[in-house]
Protein backbone atom coordinates (compact mmCIF):
# COMPACT_ATOMS: atom_id res chain seq x y z
CA UNK A 1 0.00 0.00 0.00
CA UNK A 2 1.08 3.62 -0.52
CA UNK A 3 -0.06 5.11 2.74
CA UNK A 4 3.57 5.86 3.59
CA UNK A 5 4.60 8.78 1.41
CA UNK A 6 8.25 9.71 1.80
CA UNK A 7 8.97 13.01 0.07
CA UNK A 8 11.75 12.87 -2.52
CA UNK A 9 13.59 15.85 -3.97
CA UNK A 10 13.23 16.18 -7.74
CA UNK A 11 16.86 15.26 -8.34
CA UNK A 12 16.59 12.24 -6.06
CA UNK A 13 13.51 11.04 -7.92
CA UNK A 14 15.19 11.39 -11.32
CA UNK A 15 18.30 9.57 -10.12
CA UNK A 16 16.19 6.75 -8.69
CA UNK A 17 14.44 6.31 -12.03
CA UNK A 18 17.56 6.57 -14.17
CA UNK A 19 19.93 4.52 -12.01
CA UNK A 20 19.66 1.39 -14.16
CA UNK A 21 18.06 2.58 -17.41
CA UNK A 22 20.12 1.43 -20.38
CA UNK A 23 19.82 1.89 -24.12
CA UNK A 24 17.15 -0.33 -25.61
CA UNK A 25 17.13 -2.62 -28.63
CA UNK A 26 18.31 -1.52 -32.06
CA UNK A 27 17.13 -2.13 -35.60
CA UNK A 28 18.28 -1.30 -39.11
CA UNK A 29 15.80 0.76 -41.13
CA UNK A 30 15.72 2.44 -44.57
CA UNK A 31 17.16 5.95 -44.63
CA UNK A 32 13.89 7.32 -46.00
CA UNK A 33 12.20 6.35 -42.70
CA UNK A 34 15.01 7.47 -40.39
CA UNK A 35 14.13 11.13 -39.77
CA UNK A 36 13.50 11.77 -36.07
CA UNK A 37 15.02 8.49 -34.93
CA UNK A 38 18.23 8.13 -32.87
CA UNK A 39 21.43 6.68 -34.29
CA UNK A 40 22.64 3.49 -32.66
CA UNK A 41 26.09 3.65 -34.29
CA UNK A 42 28.74 6.20 -35.17
CA UNK A 43 28.58 7.32 -38.80
CA UNK A 44 31.98 7.56 -40.48
CA UNK A 45 32.81 9.05 -43.88
CA UNK A 46 33.44 6.21 -46.33
CA UNK A 47 34.81 8.56 -49.02
CA UNK A 48 36.29 12.01 -49.47
CA UNK A 49 33.91 14.91 -50.10
CA UNK A 50 34.24 16.06 -52.76
CA UNK A 51 35.28 12.71 -54.15
CA UNK A 52 37.19 14.52 -56.92
CA UNK A 53 38.43 18.01 -57.73
CA UNK A 54 35.39 19.87 -59.10
CA UNK A 55 34.48 23.26 -60.45
CA UNK A 56 32.75 25.72 -58.15
CA UNK A 57 31.39 27.82 -61.02
CA UNK A 58 30.50 27.79 -64.68
CA UNK A 59 33.61 28.83 -66.59
CA UNK A 60 36.71 27.44 -68.22
CA UNK A 61 39.11 24.85 -66.82
CA UNK A 62 42.74 25.60 -67.58
CA UNK A 63 46.33 25.29 -66.43
CA UNK A 64 47.01 28.24 -64.12
CA UNK A 65 50.64 28.47 -65.25
CA UNK A 66 49.48 29.39 -68.78
CA UNK A 67 48.15 32.72 -67.42
CA UNK A 68 51.25 33.85 -65.52
CA UNK A 69 52.07 36.56 -68.11
CA UNK A 70 48.47 37.73 -68.70
CA UNK A 71 47.79 41.48 -68.38
CA UNK A 72 45.14 43.86 -69.65
CA UNK A 73 47.60 45.16 -72.20
CA UNK A 74 48.70 41.68 -73.24
CA UNK A 75 46.04 39.03 -72.63
CA UNK A 76 46.80 35.34 -72.91
CA UNK A 77 44.76 33.49 -75.54
CA UNK A 78 43.74 29.86 -74.96
CA UNK A 79 42.12 27.48 -77.41
CA UNK A 80 38.82 25.96 -76.18
CA UNK A 81 38.88 22.25 -77.06
CA UNK A 82 35.73 20.98 -75.41
CA UNK A 83 32.54 21.60 -73.46
CA UNK A 84 30.98 19.41 -70.75
CA UNK A 85 28.73 19.55 -67.69
CA UNK A 86 28.27 18.03 -64.26
CA UNK A 87 28.10 14.24 -64.31
CA UNK A 88 30.33 13.93 -67.37
CA UNK A 89 34.10 13.42 -67.42
CA UNK A 90 36.29 15.10 -70.01
CA UNK A 91 38.41 12.32 -71.48
CA UNK A 92 40.68 14.19 -73.91
CA UNK A 93 44.09 15.56 -72.98
CA UNK A 94 44.25 19.28 -72.23
CA UNK A 95 47.54 20.63 -73.50
CA UNK A 96 49.46 23.83 -72.93
CA UNK A 97 47.46 26.97 -73.81
CA UNK A 98 44.22 25.05 -74.06
CA UNK A 99 41.02 25.29 -71.99
CA UNK A 100 37.73 23.43 -71.59
CA UNK A 101 34.29 24.93 -71.08
CA UNK A 102 33.03 23.46 -67.75
CA UNK A 103 29.84 23.66 -65.68
CA UNK A 104 29.43 23.98 -61.91
CA UNK A 105 30.07 20.70 -60.10
CA UNK A 106 31.84 18.98 -62.96
CA UNK A 107 35.07 17.05 -62.38
CA UNK A 108 38.22 18.92 -63.32
CA UNK A 109 39.93 17.61 -66.46
CA UNK A 110 43.32 16.02 -65.95
CA UNK A 111 46.18 18.55 -66.02
CA UNK A 112 43.78 21.48 -65.33
CA UNK A 113 44.18 23.17 -61.95
CA UNK A 114 42.11 26.36 -62.05
CA UNK A 115 38.81 27.84 -63.24
CA UNK A 116 38.31 31.22 -64.84
CA UNK A 117 34.73 32.46 -64.61
CA UNK A 118 32.81 33.45 -67.71
CA UNK A 119 32.70 37.15 -66.85
CA UNK A 120 36.50 37.30 -66.74
CA UNK A 121 37.17 36.15 -70.29
CA UNK A 122 36.65 37.48 -73.79
CA UNK A 123 35.40 34.85 -76.20
CA UNK A 124 36.88 34.81 -79.68
CA UNK A 125 36.28 32.98 -82.97
CA UNK A 126 39.37 32.57 -85.14
CA UNK A 127 39.21 30.45 -88.29
CA UNK A 128 36.18 28.56 -86.98
CA UNK A 129 37.91 27.73 -83.73
CA UNK A 130 36.84 28.91 -80.29
CA UNK A 131 39.30 30.83 -78.10
CA UNK A 132 39.22 32.82 -74.88
CA UNK A 133 41.36 35.80 -73.95
CA UNK A 134 42.36 36.24 -70.28
CA UNK A 135 43.77 39.56 -69.05
CA UNK A 136 44.93 38.57 -65.58
CA UNK A 137 46.91 35.82 -63.88
CA UNK A 138 44.72 32.99 -62.50
CA UNK A 139 46.02 31.39 -59.28
CA UNK A 140 46.41 27.64 -58.91
CA UNK A 141 43.17 26.04 -57.55
CA UNK A 142 41.16 29.19 -58.28
CA UNK A 143 37.43 28.30 -58.01
CA UNK A 144 38.30 24.62 -57.59
CA UNK A 145 36.72 22.58 -54.77
CA UNK A 146 39.55 20.19 -54.01
CA UNK A 147 39.05 16.50 -53.30
CA UNK A 148 38.50 15.97 -49.55
CA UNK A 149 38.30 19.72 -48.87
CA UNK A 150 35.03 19.29 -46.94
CA UNK A 151 35.44 15.83 -45.41
CA UNK A 152 38.25 13.28 -45.53
CA UNK A 153 37.47 9.57 -45.63
CA UNK A 154 37.44 8.11 -42.12
CA UNK A 155 36.14 11.29 -40.44
CA UNK A 156 33.49 10.81 -37.75
CA UNK A 157 30.39 12.45 -39.20
CA UNK A 158 27.68 11.89 -36.57
CA UNK A 159 28.01 10.35 -33.13
CA UNK A 160 25.95 7.47 -31.87
CA UNK A 161 22.88 8.72 -30.03
CA UNK A 162 22.25 11.76 -32.21
CA UNK A 163 18.72 12.51 -33.34
CA UNK A 164 18.49 12.19 -37.11
CA UNK A 165 17.59 15.62 -38.49
CA UNK A 166 16.93 16.51 -42.15
CA UNK A 167 20.54 17.70 -42.40
CA UNK A 168 21.82 14.36 -41.11
CA UNK A 169 19.56 12.54 -43.57
CA UNK A 170 21.19 14.52 -46.38
CA UNK A 171 24.63 13.71 -44.99
CA UNK A 172 23.86 10.00 -44.78
CA UNK A 173 22.56 10.02 -48.34
CA UNK A 174 25.74 11.76 -49.51
CA UNK A 175 27.81 8.87 -48.17
CA UNK A 176 25.53 6.14 -49.50
CA UNK A 177 23.98 5.02 -46.21
CA UNK A 178 20.71 3.67 -47.57
CA UNK A 179 20.05 1.98 -44.22
CA UNK A 180 20.94 3.08 -40.69
CA UNK A 181 21.05 1.44 -37.28
CA UNK A 182 18.67 3.15 -34.84
CA UNK A 183 17.12 2.61 -31.44
CA UNK A 184 13.86 0.67 -31.44
CA UNK A 185 10.95 2.93 -30.50
CA UNK A 186 9.43 1.91 -27.16
CA UNK A 187 5.67 1.45 -27.21
CA UNK A 188 4.17 3.70 -24.54
CA UNK A 189 0.58 3.22 -23.41
CA UNK A 190 -1.53 6.08 -22.08
CA UNK A 191 -4.49 5.33 -19.83
CA UNK A 192 -6.54 8.04 -18.09
CA UNK A 193 -8.48 7.40 -14.91
CA UNK A 194 -11.57 9.12 -13.53
CA UNK A 195 -15.34 8.84 -13.95
CA UNK A 196 -15.41 12.56 -14.71
CA UNK A 197 -13.64 12.12 -18.05
CA UNK A 198 -15.29 12.44 -21.45
CA UNK A 199 -13.79 11.67 -24.84
CA UNK A 200 -12.88 14.74 -26.88
CA UNK A 201 -15.85 14.31 -29.23
CA UNK A 202 -18.43 13.99 -26.46
CA UNK A 203 -20.56 17.00 -25.44
CA UNK A 204 -19.90 18.49 -22.03
CA UNK A 205 -22.16 17.34 -19.22
CA UNK A 206 -22.53 18.52 -15.61
CA UNK A 207 -19.49 17.58 -13.52
CA UNK A 208 -17.57 16.24 -16.52
CA UNK A 209 -14.37 17.31 -18.30
CA UNK A 210 -12.79 16.13 -21.53
CA UNK A 211 -9.83 13.77 -21.47
CA UNK A 212 -7.18 16.27 -22.60
CA UNK A 213 -4.26 14.67 -20.75
CA UNK A 214 -4.13 11.54 -22.87
CA UNK A 215 -3.89 13.44 -26.14
CA UNK A 216 -1.31 15.83 -24.73
CA UNK A 217 0.81 12.94 -23.44
CA UNK A 218 0.63 11.07 -26.73
CA UNK A 219 1.91 14.19 -28.49
CA UNK A 220 4.77 14.42 -25.96
CA UNK A 221 5.62 10.75 -26.48
CA UNK A 222 5.65 11.18 -30.23
CA UNK A 223 7.80 14.33 -29.97
CA UNK A 224 10.42 12.39 -27.99
CA UNK A 225 10.48 9.69 -30.68
CA UNK A 226 8.62 6.79 -29.05
CA UNK A 227 5.34 5.16 -30.15
CA UNK A 228 2.21 6.26 -28.27
CA UNK A 229 -0.73 3.93 -27.81
CA UNK A 230 -4.04 5.32 -26.56
CA UNK A 231 -5.66 2.84 -24.21
CA UNK A 232 -8.75 4.84 -23.35
CA UNK A 233 -10.09 5.91 -19.96
CA UNK A 234 -11.19 4.16 -16.81
CA UNK A 235 -14.10 4.87 -14.53
CA UNK A 236 -13.60 4.89 -10.76
CA UNK A 237 -13.96 1.14 -10.30
CA UNK A 238 -11.12 -0.74 -8.64
CA UNK A 239 -11.72 -4.19 -10.16
CA UNK A 240 -12.25 -2.92 -13.70
CA UNK A 241 -9.26 -0.60 -13.43
CA UNK A 242 -7.04 -3.41 -12.14
CA UNK A 243 -8.07 -5.71 -15.00
CA UNK A 244 -7.57 -2.95 -17.58
CA UNK A 245 -4.09 -2.13 -16.32
CA UNK A 246 -3.12 -5.81 -16.25
CA UNK A 247 -4.18 -6.07 -19.88
CA UNK A 248 -2.45 -2.81 -20.81
CA UNK A 249 0.87 -4.03 -19.44
CA UNK A 250 0.83 -6.91 -21.94
CA UNK A 251 0.57 -4.46 -24.84
CA UNK A 252 3.24 -1.86 -24.08
CA UNK A 253 6.82 -1.41 -22.92
CA UNK A 254 5.92 1.48 -20.61
CA UNK A 255 2.56 2.48 -19.16
CA UNK A 256 1.54 6.02 -18.25
CA UNK A 257 -1.60 6.61 -16.23
CA UNK A 258 -3.02 10.00 -15.31
CA UNK A 259 -5.01 10.59 -12.15
CA UNK A 260 -5.76 8.20 -9.34
CA UNK A 261 -2.41 8.43 -7.52
CA UNK A 262 -3.37 10.67 -4.61
CA UNK A 263 -5.09 9.65 -1.38
CA UNK A 264 -8.71 10.30 -2.32
CA UNK A 265 -11.49 7.74 -1.95
CA UNK A 266 -11.37 6.95 -5.67
CA UNK A 267 -7.59 7.01 -6.14
CA UNK A 268 -7.09 3.33 -6.89
CA UNK A 269 -3.59 3.29 -8.38
CA UNK A 270 -1.82 2.67 -5.04
CA UNK A 271 -3.91 -0.48 -4.46
CA UNK A 272 -3.44 -1.58 -8.06
CA UNK A 273 0.36 -1.27 -7.78
CA UNK A 274 0.15 -3.37 -4.63
CA UNK A 275 -1.90 -6.11 -6.34
CA UNK A 276 0.47 -6.15 -9.30
CA UNK A 277 3.44 -6.65 -7.02
CA UNK A 278 5.03 -3.51 -8.46
CA UNK A 279 8.05 -1.96 -6.77
CA UNK A 280 7.17 1.66 -6.01
CA UNK A 281 10.24 3.86 -6.47
CA UNK A 282 8.56 6.91 -4.97
CA UNK A 283 5.08 8.36 -4.55
CA UNK A 284 5.63 11.95 -3.46
CA UNK A 285 8.01 14.61 -4.77
CA UNK A 286 8.85 17.98 -3.27
CA UNK A 287 7.56 19.95 -6.24
CA UNK A 288 4.54 21.94 -7.36
CA UNK A 289 2.73 21.03 -9.49
CA UNK A 290 2.84 17.24 -9.50
CA UNK A 291 3.82 16.34 -5.94
CA UNK A 292 1.78 13.11 -6.10
CA UNK A 293 3.69 11.81 -9.14
CA UNK A 294 4.34 8.11 -8.60
CA UNK A 295 6.74 5.78 -10.41
CA UNK A 296 6.73 1.99 -10.06
CA UNK A 297 8.36 -0.95 -11.84
CA UNK A 298 7.43 -4.52 -12.57
CA UNK A 299 10.71 -6.11 -13.55
CA UNK A 300 12.11 -3.66 -16.11
CA UNK A 301 8.70 -2.29 -17.07
CA UNK A 302 7.97 1.25 -15.86
CA UNK A 303 4.57 2.42 -14.64
CA UNK A 304 4.38 6.20 -14.48
CA UNK A 305 1.49 7.45 -12.38
CA UNK A 306 1.14 11.12 -13.32
CA UNK A 307 -1.21 13.65 -11.81
CA UNK A 308 -4.63 14.11 -13.37
CA UNK A 309 -4.08 17.87 -13.55
CA UNK A 310 -2.85 18.96 -17.01
CA UNK A 311 0.14 21.12 -16.05
CA UNK A 312 1.28 18.59 -13.46
CA UNK A 313 0.91 15.75 -15.96
CA UNK A 314 2.84 17.63 -18.63
CA UNK A 315 5.69 18.55 -16.27
CA UNK A 316 5.81 15.03 -14.82
CA UNK A 317 6.34 13.65 -18.31
CA UNK A 318 9.11 16.11 -19.18
CA UNK A 319 11.01 15.53 -15.94
CA UNK A 320 10.59 11.79 -15.41
CA UNK A 321 9.28 9.98 -18.51
CA UNK A 322 11.21 11.84 -21.20
CA UNK A 323 14.73 10.89 -19.97
CA UNK A 324 13.76 7.21 -19.77
CA UNK A 325 12.38 7.18 -23.30
CA UNK A 326 15.32 9.08 -24.77
CA UNK A 327 17.79 6.76 -23.06
CA UNK A 328 15.95 3.69 -24.34
CA UNK A 329 16.06 5.23 -27.81
CA UNK A 330 19.83 5.58 -27.51
CA UNK A 331 20.14 9.31 -26.90
CA UNK A 332 22.91 10.07 -24.40
CA UNK A 333 21.70 13.59 -23.55
CA UNK A 334 18.12 12.91 -22.46
CA UNK A 335 17.42 15.83 -20.13
CA UNK A 336 15.97 19.26 -20.74
CA UNK A 337 18.69 21.87 -21.13
CA UNK A 338 19.10 24.24 -18.19
CA UNK A 339 20.07 27.91 -18.32
CA UNK A 340 20.16 30.86 -16.00
CA UNK A 341 17.57 33.56 -16.56
CA UNK A 342 16.16 36.66 -14.90
CA UNK A 343 12.53 36.81 -13.77
CA UNK A 344 10.60 39.91 -14.85
CA UNK A 345 7.95 39.73 -12.14
CA UNK A 346 7.60 38.87 -8.47
CA UNK A 347 6.86 35.37 -7.24
CA UNK A 348 6.34 36.30 -3.60
CA UNK A 349 4.22 33.34 -2.51
CA UNK A 350 6.25 31.32 0.01
CA UNK A 351 6.70 27.70 -0.96
CA UNK A 352 7.90 24.63 0.89
CA UNK A 353 8.39 22.66 -2.34
CA UNK A 354 10.22 23.58 -5.55
CA UNK A 355 7.87 25.39 -7.91
CA UNK A 356 7.93 24.88 -11.67
CA UNK A 357 6.36 27.82 -13.51
CA UNK A 358 5.43 27.72 -17.20
CA UNK A 359 7.07 30.74 -18.81
CA UNK A 360 7.88 32.66 -21.96
CA UNK A 361 11.54 33.42 -22.69
CA UNK A 362 12.86 36.66 -24.17
CA UNK A 363 16.47 37.04 -25.28
CA UNK A 364 18.16 40.41 -24.85
CA UNK A 365 21.85 40.41 -25.66
CA UNK A 366 23.42 37.60 -23.67
CA UNK A 367 20.63 37.49 -21.09
CA UNK A 368 17.45 35.46 -20.92
CA UNK A 369 14.37 37.04 -19.33
CA UNK A 370 11.32 35.01 -18.34
CA UNK A 371 7.74 35.81 -17.43
CA UNK A 372 4.68 33.74 -16.58
CA UNK A 373 2.83 32.22 -19.49
CA UNK A 374 -0.57 32.22 -17.84
CA UNK A 375 -2.36 30.91 -14.83
CA UNK A 376 0.12 29.24 -12.50
CA UNK A 377 -2.11 26.39 -11.34
CA UNK A 378 -1.75 22.64 -11.57
CA UNK A 379 -5.09 22.40 -13.36
CA UNK A 380 -4.25 25.04 -15.96
CA UNK A 381 -3.94 23.88 -19.55
CA UNK A 382 -3.69 27.29 -21.25
CA UNK A 383 -0.36 28.08 -19.54
CA UNK A 384 1.23 25.21 -21.49
CA UNK A 385 0.39 26.70 -24.88
CA UNK A 386 3.45 28.51 -26.20
CA UNK A 387 5.47 27.92 -23.02
CA UNK A 388 9.21 28.08 -23.74
CA UNK A 389 10.57 26.95 -20.40
CA UNK A 390 9.95 25.90 -16.84
CA UNK A 391 11.21 28.32 -14.21
CA UNK A 392 12.66 26.41 -11.26
CA UNK A 393 12.01 28.15 -7.94
CA UNK A 394 13.53 26.27 -4.97
CA UNK A 395 11.80 26.38 -1.58
CA UNK A 396 11.68 29.87 -0.11
CA UNK A 397 10.15 31.54 2.96
CA UNK A 398 9.60 34.83 1.15
CA UNK A 399 9.37 33.98 -2.56
CA UNK A 400 11.31 35.67 -5.35
CA UNK A 401 11.38 39.27 -6.55
CA UNK A 402 11.64 40.75 -10.03
CA UNK A 403 15.25 40.76 -11.25
CA UNK A 404 16.27 37.60 -9.41
CA UNK A 405 18.52 35.19 -11.30
CA UNK A 406 17.02 31.70 -11.40
CA UNK A 407 17.38 28.43 -13.31
CA UNK A 408 15.08 27.48 -16.18
CA UNK A 409 14.56 24.29 -18.18
CA UNK A 410 14.05 24.86 -21.89
CA UNK A 411 11.11 22.86 -23.23
CA UNK A 412 12.21 22.99 -26.86
CA UNK A 413 15.81 21.93 -26.42
CA UNK A 414 17.92 19.12 -25.05
CA UNK A 415 21.48 18.81 -24.07
CA UNK A 416 22.80 18.24 -20.61
CA UNK A 417 23.76 14.69 -19.82
CA UNK A 418 23.41 14.92 -16.05
CA UNK A 419 20.42 16.30 -14.23
CA UNK A 420 21.34 19.43 -12.32
CA UNK A 421 18.48 19.29 -9.80
CA UNK A 422 19.46 19.47 -6.16
CA UNK A 423 16.06 20.63 -4.87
Amino acid sequence: MLTDRKVFLIGEAIEKIMSDVQSGNVERIPLIKASGRYLAEDIVANQDVPAFDRSLYDGYALMAQDTRTATKESPVVLEVIGHFGAGAVFQDEVKKYQAVRIMTGAEMPKSCNAIVMLEHVTELEIEDKHYIAIDKQIPVNEKVFKKGAEIIEGTLLVEKGAKITPGIVGLLATFGYNEVLVGVQPKVGVLATGSELLEVDEPLAPGKIRNSNSYMLMAQIEKVGAKPLYLGKLEDNLEKSYAAIQQALTQVDILITTGGVSVGDFDYLPEIYNRLGAKVLFNKIAMRPGSVTTVAKIGEQFLFGLSGNPSASYIGFELFVRPVLKTLLGNEQPYLMSHQAIITEDFRVPNAFTQLIRTKVKVEGTNLFVSSNGLNMSSSITSLVGADALVVLPPSDSGYVEGSAIDILLLSDEGQKNCYFTT
